[in-house]
């Protein structure tokens, strides 16, 4: 690993938290706990994308964990733990098939499993089976940010430099 790649890989963690923080300030768009635009997995989708799969995966842990340190706790980790492991289970393979002129769809997709994830998380850590309920809200509104989120990540990416 070079310190191009290095500064690269530390460049989009940084943007990710600040994105995570600014998005913490946004007033809830839907009176819905949970609903959130997830506006700092454009820097996911990007490393994804960008960067060595490897590399990626350590950019997109680096995130989560300082993201939890700095607005939140043990049960946000928790949560954005097991929905980043499900997200980024269904959109690795994506990214390696789908063109980064499509990458709106394995953020749709992994919007989704991430919701899945935390309601698997929540259902564990509650022992209520019946917040599986809530997957649908969740994975309605996941779509739609995950839509959002990715056509922003293919603007962005679209306009740096090739590597």
């Amino acid at each position: 690993m070079n310190t191009k790649r290095i500064t690269e890989m530390a460049l989009l963690t940084a943007v990710g938290l600040i994105i995570h923080v600014i998005e913490s300030f946004i007033p809830q768009l839907i009176p819905v706990p949970g609903v959130k635009p997830g506006l700092a997995n454009i820097v996911t989708l990007l490393a994804l994308y960008r960067l060595p799969k490897r590399e990626a995966l350590l950019v997109i842990a680096a995130r989560v964990i300082l993201s939890s340190i700095f607005g939140g706790g043990l049960l946000t980790f928790i949560y954005s733990f097991s929905g980043c492991l499900m997200s980024i289970a269904v959109m690795l393979p994506l990214t390696r098939v789908i063109r980064p002129r499509y990458m709106f769809l394995p953020s749709v997709l992994g919007a989704a499993a991430h919701n899945a994830g935390q309601i698997i998380a929540a259902i564990i850590i509650n022992r209520l089976p019946s917040l599986a309920a809530y997957l649908p809200v969740l994975v309605l509104t996941g779509c739609i940010a995950g839509l959002f989120t990715g056509l922003a990540a293919g603007f962005v990416h679209s306009r740096l430099p090739n590597r």
